[in-house]
């Protein structure tokens, strides 16, 4: 199978003796064994099997084996969330003494794993920014272990150039960590650019229905088997039930995620001149300060923009109180529309200073377009900034 939308459904766990069409649950946590010899050679990993659902599980396999083919990656990990992910990969790799690199413009939960906690384990950190490409190298130290990027960023959509940070990576002999959460695998695959491991948020896209948490991180075998370890050990395991339900909801992502994508873009373009807003950001707009390397990386804009709201926080506030139909939470990759202010939730725990840096103002908020009509999408929008 060559194409994403083939692999996202037809590949899937071998079939029992009731010849099953769908895939079952195996709501199971532990697995039987023929005789005492095979158990002891499946503990050994002399043999292949199941043991433990902490381990491995037949719903958690099947959801790992299409991850890494749409990822182009050769094995992979599935964890409860989408930050257990985060964590249990860098948790695996980092040791007292490693410094990271990381874009500035990360996830707020990443923010505090990287300046709260890692830190109590002498692990060090350094942020750089996505809009100057030059400061990176000089940021490197003899202590740098790895590099760690959203692209596009969590809420500023700002975009790193992967085939130059690939370049990068491998000229100083560092590991390539990128969080394709928001692009998902449909519009950029990270490993074509040298990236060693591809991070998801599978509660967002992936899911797409806001439905089931879940985190997964593939890349190459080596690595991938330091993670397993730590995180079989550790016990951030995903359930087989949001395994099964994530399964099963890669069959639609390439649709949904074009249609995200489709409806995002005539958003952008319908409010790019309403008073009410300072700026609209959208990767595929051609006022995006980074539009060419967006076109260049990504196979369309994605399904989030963000909206700068004249009149600060007090009107950002306004305009989602004014929403008729959007939905306001904090998630986003649902197939609704949803609305979320940044600075007063997801990022809150920033400063007002490193919420700045990394383009968090009072007035930014992030709409996560949905499938529902355009037209609808436009309308509530619209008649939300028209009474802010």
């Amino acid at each position: 199978m060559k194409d994403n939308e083939t692999g996202a459904i037809r590949l899937q766990a071998q079939r029992s003796q009731y010849r099953e069409h769908s895939v079952p649950l195996y709501l199971t946590s532990s697995f039987t064994f023929e005789d005492a010899e095979q158990a002891r050679a499946v503990f050994a990993e002399e043999e292949q099997g199941q043991v433990y659902s902490r381990y491995a599980n037949p719903n958690v396999d099947e959801l790992l084996q299409k991850m890494c083919f749409l990822e182009k990656a050769e094995d992979g990990f599935a964890f409860a969330s989408g930050m257990g992910a985060i964590f249990g990969t860098l948790g695996a790799l980092l040791q007292s003494g490693d410094h990271v690199l990381a874009c500035r413009s990360v996830f707020g939960s990443t923010h505090q794993l990287l300046a709260n906690i890692f830190p109590k384990w002498g692990i060090s950190y350094t942020y750089a920014d996505a809009a100057n490409p030059e400061e990176w190298e000089n940021l490197i130290t003899p202590a740098t272990k790895l590099i760690l990027i959203e692209t596009p960023s969590n809420p500023g959509l700002e975009l790193i150039d992967l085939a130059w940070l690939g370049e990068l990576k491998q000229k100083h002999n560092l590991l390539l960590v990128v969080d394709n959460c928001f692009a998902t695998p449909i519009l950029q695959n990270p490993t074509d650019y040298g990236a060693d491991l591809v991070i998801h948020s599978a509660t967002k896209y992936i899911d797409g229905q806001g439905r089931v948490l879940g985190g997964i991180t593939v890349g190459t075998k080596e690595l991938i088997a330091q993670i397993r370890f730590f995180a079989r050990h550790t016990g951030p395991a995903i359930s087989p039930f949001n395994a099964w339900i994530l399964s099963k909801s890669l069959e639609t992502l390439q649709l949904r995620v074009e249609k995200h994508c489709e409806n995002a873009l005539k958003l952008a373009e319908a409010l790019e001149n309403h008073p009410a807003l300072e700026k609209v950001n959208y990767p595929f707009l051609p006022s995006f300060p980074q539009y060419e390397l967006a076109k260049k990386q990504m196979k369309q804009g994605g399904g989030i923009v963000t909206l700068e709201v004249k009149g600060g926080y007090e009107a950002a506030k306004r305009f989602i109180d004014n929403l008729q139909m959007a939905s306001i939470t904090s998630n986003l990759g649902d197939t609704r529309t949803i609305v979320t202010h940044p600075a007063s939730t997801t990022h809150s725990k920033l400063t007002e200073q490193e919420r700045l840096a990394t383009g968090i103002t009072p007035g930014l908020v992030r709409v996560s377009v949905g499938l529902e009509s355009i037209s609808d999408i436009i309308a509530d929008i619209q008649q939300a900034l028209d009474r802010v």
